[in-house]
């Protein structure tokens, strides 16, 4: 069951958004995590692709006061998210897809303290890990970041996006996600987002995400040309020169190969 939050322990809303689409295999595990969770001022909003197995029977026997379900046809991963965002009542927002799970249960309480203690911080970020997709214990890819600073973006970098946690109302500024991405959404947003003025962000150096492996970017040849297609529309689209473009998109996919060693 999840925690009791009848007695906040912060006046801090973390609102946890999750897309589920026939997730009944992994779902369980997702949400033990956001149970296990030592903060408890957590909002739990799971946005539903109409799944046809028991994925909603499921969340429902985990149900408490801050659960909500919204169970409809969507057009897509970033409509689902950016439904979850405009029905979110949390001041720090973060997405946990149905086959991922917090990494601890004190992750949620690490991030709040962070925008706890430095109110001119935008964004938390740390590290995730990829598992095999039939066993979580076999880490198959580090995903290891850093501090952020501008010339990064240059280089193709990137946070794990599912270990990025934001204030409601710098995602709100940048419109959400953009559903004309079908892969790349989340880096758009991200460029948009880090490339703001006077922005401050804060690096946990530690992994806060265990991710299955087996993501729709890398499904297939064609999924990587069309996550490289995208990439470079966003990189263009944020004012980003060809040569710098073309330079980022080489950098972000060489940095993947070392996130395998």
């Amino acid at each position: 069951m999840f925690n009791d939050i009848s007695k906040p322990s912060s006046t801090l809303r973390f609102s946890i958004i999750t897309a589920t689409n026939n997730s009944a295999e992994t779902i369980d595990k997702c949400l033990n995590s956001i149970a296990s969770q030592t903060y408890q001022n957590i909002e739990h909003i799971v946005i539903d692709s109409v799944s046809s197995d028991n994925t909603l029977e499921k969340i429902k026997k985990h149900s408490f006061r801050n659960l909500r379900i919204i169970s409809e046809i969507d057009d897509g991963i970033y409509d689902a998210l950016n439904k979850g965002i405009r029905n979110s009542t949390g001041d720090i927002i973060g997405f946990l897809h149905s086959d991922d799970f917090f990494s601890n249960n004190k992750v949620v309480e690490n991030i709040i303290k962070v925008f706890e203690d430095d109110n001119s911080v935008s964004a938390v970020y740390g590290d995730c890990e990829y598992f095999s997709k039939n066993n979580h214990h076999k880490i198959i890819r580090k995903w290891r970041s850093r501090s952020f600073n501008s010339k990064l973006l240059k280089n193709g970098w990137m946070p794990p996006h599912t270990a990025l946690y934001l204030k409601k109302e710098v995602m709100q500024s940048v419109g959400g996600f953009d559903k004309s991405y079908k892969i790349s959404g989340d880096y758009m947003c991200i460029l948009k987002i880090f490339s703001k003025k006077n922005f401050r962000s804060y690096y946990i150096s530690k992994v806060l995400i265990k991710m299955r492996m087996g993501g729709a970017s890398n499904g297939s040849l064609y999924r990587i040309f069309l996550k490289t297609k995208e990439d470079w529309r966003a990189l263009r689209a944020n004012n980003f020169s060809f040569f710098s473009s073309f330079r980022a998109i080489i950098l972000k996919n060489l940095s993947k190969i070392v996130q395998f060693l």
